[in-house]
């Protein structure tokens, strides 16, 4: 039988080991398919360097969350980590600033995540739109979207129900039909010839590149944008407390994910513009797999390159909904939101959480615009990857978590560079993704993912409303219990 552990009074069962994480993880190398034509469209091949710096700005970053996956093995990932070590000791007031920094940190991680959902149904119904002439002849884009979402979440919330350890074996059969013809169609073009180095060396930077505040501050959205697909492979720690071995199973899927993710993330841009060189994937920036394949296999090779591609996308939605809804629930059992967020089904499935989500994510289907959703929730992975970078400082720092067992330790002296990419997170990113926004597809990108994070703020103000509310019950019922039992034992006498 599985063990369960108790996680502030809600039960998250001990049920997979680090090849059932690295399954659920193994949707992060598909959260390229939307940045392939994005990012060549500023930096040309250079997209290609972007990538692999960014997979192994993902090593400095989550080696410092592996270590503090494996020290707050009661904390679940990011949201875990940053609200655990923020929050003041034993705070006897009602609102703790130490707190409210930890919650907020979680939200953003929560919002870099959660749109997820939205984003890839819209492309789903879009590349269902396409591949069914007759589709479009009954439903708009719109409506195929939301209808999509409702059939997509509606799916997983039925095979989740039941516990991680059934959506780690849904991961496993998504990875086999996504991530194997992606493969093959990374590789293909190199085996028979297609790409051509000249593609790739002769468009390195736009002619019109320079090293001038314009272009660096470019460079800094550019590695933002990045960063939410090449560095979100940390959600394999996010289930720190549903390891069977936290210990040794983090750090394990934690770097075999890692791995994985620099040779798809350089391999499928390198393939993209080899192939098509800058212009044709300029061309084609929303689904540019899709000429590669016709270049490499045909006619034939777009069909299949569709299905892979929405089988691919299901599975990053099955890692974002799953990721999203325990930092929702953690935020909740935290005190960080409301009390019902954080409630769980025999199954240890933070059921309501989900609910939650789908719901949310069927509003934002309603923008129509991945793009846009795209830009907002990458602020909210900035703010949150810095944030909790500034945890792990204070972590090794601060005098009350020196003592903790760290069963996995990154290397000496990692604290210096955790604050090294907190600050490169906050500010630099940040102001960097905004501009980069106000560039491409103005400022109502910024104002959602501004808004939505903001949100957070009043609604952190009602949990503790709603907490100190529940102290004061608590009290008042003790107390009549008390006086109860006094008089009982009065009249006796």
């Amino acid at each position: 039988m599985s063990e369960k552990r108790l996680v502030g009074g809600e039960d998250l069962e001990r049920s997979i080991d680090w090849k059932q994480g690295l399954a659920i993880a193994l949707g992060v190398p598909l959260l390229i398919l939307p940045s392939l034509g994005y990012i060549p469209l500023y930096l040309s091949a250079a997209a290609i360097l972007i990538w692999g710096l960014s997979v192994v700005q993902g090593f400095f970053q989550n080696a410092a969350y592996a270590e503090m996956a494996t020290t707050f093995t009661k904390a679940s990932g990011l949201p875990g980590f940053a609200q655990h070590v923020f929050r003041t000791p034993n705070y006897q007031g009602k609102y703790d600033k130490g707190k409210l920094i930890g919650g907020f940190s979680a939200w953003s991680y929560w919002f870099a995540w959660t749109p997820v959902l939205a984003i890839f149904s819209i492309l789903v119904g879009s590349y269902l739109h396409g591949l069914f002439p007759v589709l479009g002849e009954t439903f708009t884009e719109n409506q195929l979207a939301l209808m999509t979402g409702l059939v997509i979440f509606g799916g997983l919330f039925a095979v989740n129900w039941f516990g991680l350890k059934d959506g780690a074996k849904l991961g496993y059969i998504l990875a086999a039909f996504s991530l194997i013809p992606l493969i093959v169609l990374t590789v293909a073009p190199f085996a028979t010839g297609h790409v051509e180095l000249a593609n790739i060396t002769g468009s390195w930077l736009p002619v019109d590149w320079a090293w001038d505040m314009h272009h660096i501050l470019i460079l800094f959205g550019i590695f933002a944008i990045a960063q939410w697909s090449a560095c979100a492979w940390e959600t394999a720690a996010i289930y720190g407390p549903e390891y069977k071995n936290p210990a040794k199973d983090v750090p394990k899927a934690l770097f075999a994910c890692g791995i994985i993710c620099f040779f798809s993330f350089v391999l499928v841009q390198s393939s993209v513009i080899g192939v098509l060189g800058v212009e044709g994937v300029l061309a084609e920036p929303v689904s540019p797999l899709i000429p590669v394949a016709q270049a490499v296999f045909g006619q034939a090779g777009s069909m299949i390159t569709i299905i892979m591609l929405i089988a691919a996308m299901v599975l990053i939605i099955q890692t974002a909904y799953l990721g999203s809804s325990r930092a929702m629930h953690s935020m909740a059992v935290e005190g960080n939101l409301p009390k019902s967020l954080g409630k769980t089904n025999r199954h240890g499935t933070p059921f309501i959480a989900m609910l939650v989500i789908g719901a949310f994510n069927l509003v934002l289907i309603f923008m129509g615009n991945p793009a846009a959703i795209v830009a907002a929730s990458a602020i909210g992975y900035t703010c949150a990857n810095g944030i909790s970078l500034f945890a792990y400082v204070r972590a090794k720092k601060h005098p009350s978590f020196a003592d903790l067992e760290r069963p996995f330790k990154a290397p000496k002296g990692w604290k210096n560079v955790a604050m090294i990419f907190g600050l490169f997170n906050l500010p630099l990113c940040l102001i960097g993704v905004v501009y980069l926004n106000s560039l491409e597809i103005g400022w109502t990108p910024t104002w959602v993912g501004f808004i939505v994070l903001a949100l957070y703020i009043p609604i952190w103000f009602y949990s503790q409303h709603e907490s100190s509310r529940s102290k004061d019950k608590a009290a008042t019922a003790g107390s009549s219990d008390h006086d109860g039992a006094g008089l009982e034992r009065r009249s006796t006498s």
